[in-house]
């Protein structure tokens, strides 16, 4: 019998399965991502360049399920070939950048503050195309 190789989901929802676990957390919604916000503020600082990647990888595996959890998004690939969460056929968000923010910038970049403002851009009408300058 041949072995099973994991596609790149297969491993994103892993990883996001074991941060829920560790972090004691019941499922992948805003709850869940209100105390992502508060343990990244408790490791800026703490972590070691070594680490880091690591962990913002873990960390935004755990975000980008809650964002197709909650607001029904899909993982894919960006345009520039980044990995994220594509939402309502408009938006693209990558999740590890969001995390990466936290981490660098504090509080004035909270994925739970993000995470909350989703809705709000759901709802914004589509951005009008420019059309061509005469």
């Amino acid at each position: 019998m041949p072995d099973i190789i994991p596609t790149p989901l297969d491993s994103i929802n892993a990883a996001a399965e074991q941060v829920r676990q560790q972090l004691k957390l019941k499922a992948f919604d805003a709850e869940g991502v209100a105390h992502l916000a508060n343990f990244i503020q408790a490791q800026r600082g703490e972590l070691g360049p070594a680490e880091r990647p690591g962990v913002i990888m873990a960390l935004g595996c755990f975000l980008g399920q809650c964002l197709v959890q909650v607001y029904r998004g899909e993982w894919g690939t960006g345009r520039d070939g980044t990995t994220g969460i594509g939402l309502a056929n408009r938006f693209f968000f990558n999740p590890f950048h969001l995390v990466d923010a936290q981490l660098n910038e504090g509080e004035s970049a909270s994925v739970a503050a993000f995470f909350a403002s989703v809705p709000s851009r759901l709802k914004s009408p589509p951005a009008a195309r420019k059309g061509w300058i005469s």
